[in-house]
């Protein structure tokens, strides 16, 4: 019977590194609502300010942080750049940590 194939069968070193960056790109809260937010649809700045209740200069520090890590990018529409996920896999690992932690929060 052949053995179950472990996670090194699978991915080199290079992608665990490139994975732990994405972690530490999405490890601020405010990354994870913004995030959160524009898998909604996608939004530009003045609509993040809004909705999140923070100043623009903050929005804009944390939009600047996701789009090195390749997690949001932005299209320009008119005079504004609305940003949107560049993978639905980066919406769905963060509305399933969300809800993980949901679900453990009246414990």
């Amino acid at each position: 019977m052949p053995s179950s194939p472990t996670s090194e069968d699978f991915f080199s070193d290079e992608v665990f590194d490139a994975t732990a960056e994405l972690f530490k790109s999405l490890a601020s809260p405010l990354r994870l609502a913004i995030v959160n937010s524009v898998h909604e649809h996608p939004k530009c700045v003045h609509e993040l300010v809004d909705e999140l209740g923070v100043s623009q200069p903050l929005v804009s520090q944390h939009l600047r942080v996701l789009r090195a890590a390749r997690v949001v990018h932005g299209n320009r529409r008119g005079r504004e750049i609305t940003y949107e996920l560049t993978d639905h896999h980066i919406g769905h690992i963060v509305g399933d940590a969300l809800a993980h932690t949901g679900e453990h929060d009246d414990e």
